[in-house]
């Protein structure tokens, strides 16, 4: 029994139950506001840190003047006869599908340099580059990985030479480059292709059918918004 005086506490049950329930709610809201609090700077600190995305591929064109295209053909199966070619332009640009880029380089036939100028004028006639109708040779790859380029690996494409465009395919070796893109880089390609596919007949008793040819190549960055894929290859045909 209380005694007089003193005061009976409230014991119904519910108003305890309504008064519990709400200071649970107002811990409740202060603890997820601290917890978005934190979650945000946290994830504010945090996003610094985090790798970005790589970027697309940097487009590339040809530096001309450190760049060059070499060939040799046997002769009599004995001896090779070499020659270089001193002016190629093109690019290295992205493609189409994402992750992908598409080489292409146009060689000056003209341009060629060889030990001998009796067989440079040989290899600019008409049996051979015919270089008065033909000036120029072009090669366009197929879209290819950006890993291909980076790495190295088969760079298949379509070669255009005396007005005939057929498949061919080289080795390219991996891409070096002098620092993050878009930094001016270097790459080289090697391959084969057989003379009498493009219509050069001419000597097949003494000359080799095949001929090697391989590519050393600078390329200079582009500048913001030219790196776009150029047409699809267009096979060089003859002058009128």
């Amino acid at each position: 029994m209380a005694g007089r005086g003193s005061v009976t506490p409230v014991t119904d049950p519910r108003r305890r139950v309504r008064t519990c329930a709400g200071r649970a709610d107002e811990t409740f809201r202060t603890t997820r506001n601290f917890s978005q609090a934190l979650g945000a700077r946290a994830l504010a600190w945090l996003l610094p840190a985090l790798p970005l995305a790589a970027p697309p591929p940097t487009g590339y064109r040809i530096d001309s003047a450190h760049s060059q295209a070499a060939f040799g053909v046997r002769l009599l199966w004995l001896h090779e006869i070499n020659g270089r070619f001193r002016h190629i332009d093109g690019a290295v640009l992205p493609g189409l599908q994402p992750g992908t880029v598409v080489v292409s380089a146009d060689i000056a036939v003209d341009s060629v340099a060889m030990d001998s100028a009796r067989m440079r004028r040989w290899v600019l006639a008409p049996e051979f580059f015919d270089a008065a109708d033909y000036p120029d040779i072009r090669f366009v790859s197929d879209p290819l990985p950006q890993a291909v380029l980076e790495h190295g690996g088969p760079l298949p494409g379509r070669l255009s030479l005396r007005g005939v465009t057929a498949p061919v395919s080289f080795t390219l070796h991996p891409l070096h480059c002098e620092g993050a893109p878009p930094a001016p880089c270097r790459i080289a390609l090697n391959g084969a292709l057989q003379r009498s596919g493009f219509g050069m007949t001419a000597h097949r008793t003494a000359l080799s059918d095949q001929v090697e040819l391989s590519l050393a190549i600078a390329l200079v960055p582009l500048p913001s918004g030219e790196d776009r894929v150029r047409g699809a290859d267009v096979p060089v045909t003859k002058k009128p």
